[in-house]
């Protein structure tokens, strides 16, 4: 039992790091103009646009109206969440206004999306270790566009590339959290895996109409915004599906 928690653990842990790799395209982008703060925000929309249908189709495997009910309290959550911000000078690093507001909403629906995740990693490990590697890969692969979504909000407010990736792996930490609970007490947990994910896919949704893409709009064409969503939301789709 002992080397299996540990395999439980480090399994989840690799796909808390696999998160930081969504940085690196940002290595290449020294400086961001106004234009390619809107294209970052429209990627990050279609990402975790993307990202929110995965969600919501791994959760309706086991319960659909689970899934529904932890979408609407996502959503709930979210609004009271960008309420309550948005009557503070919120300051992150040196970022302040609407574009820390706009950070600290998304690393706090990241976070909270990651619970989910560590309790699929945990739960997969009761059918065997074939099936646990095959999750926690497929994890892994979809936490790098995930890490990418933050980055395309971090990136063009000033963040080092270095703060990118760690904050991208900081959302990630709740996986190996909860892996290995969601491991010894799998019959406990799986119950809640539904609500967790639809939790996270509705405040994800919510959090692109509400603020990445009105403020997309803002800075650049509307025909350019919707190319650039579409085609993330459409490579995300494509890449959860087939990798």
């Amino acid at each position: 039992m002992t080397a299996e928690i540990k395999w439980v653990f480090l399994y989840s842990l690799l796909t808390a790091l696999a998160t930081g790799l969504g940085a690196l395209p940002f290595a290449f982008l020294r400086q961001v103009s106004t234009r390619g703060l809107a294209l970052a925000e429209s990627l990050a929309a279609g990402l975790m646009l993307g990202a929110s249908f995965s969600l919501i189709a791994e959760g309706s495997h086991y319960g659909l109206t689970q899934t529904l009910t932890g979408g609407a309290f996502g959503g709930l959550l979210l609004l009271a969440g960008k309420r309550l911000l948005d009557g503070h000078d919120i300051q992150f690093g040196e970022i302040r206004g609407a574009g820390a507001r706009r950070i600290l909403l998304i690393l706090a629906i990241m976070t909270l999306h990651s619970f989910s995740e560590g309790i699929a990693v945990g739960v997969s490990f009761g059918g065997g270790q074939k099936l646990a590697t095959l999750i926690t890969l497929a994890i892994a692969v979809h936490n790098i566009p995930e890490g990418l979504a933050i980055s395309a909000v971090l990136r063009p407010q000033g963040a080092s590339l270095l703060a990118c990736a760690g904050w991208s792996i900081f959302s990630s930490l709740p996986q190996p959290l909860m892996a290995v609970p969601a491991f010894l007490f799998v019959e406990t947990f799986q119950p809640v895996l539904p609500y967790g994910l639809g939790f996270a896919a509705g405040a994800m949704v919510l959090m692109v109409f509400l603020e990445l893409l009105p403020e997309a709009y803002e800075k650049a064409d509307s025909e350019n915004v919707a190319l650039w969503t579409t085609l993330a939301l459409v490579a995300m789709v494509l890449f959860q599906t087939y990798l």
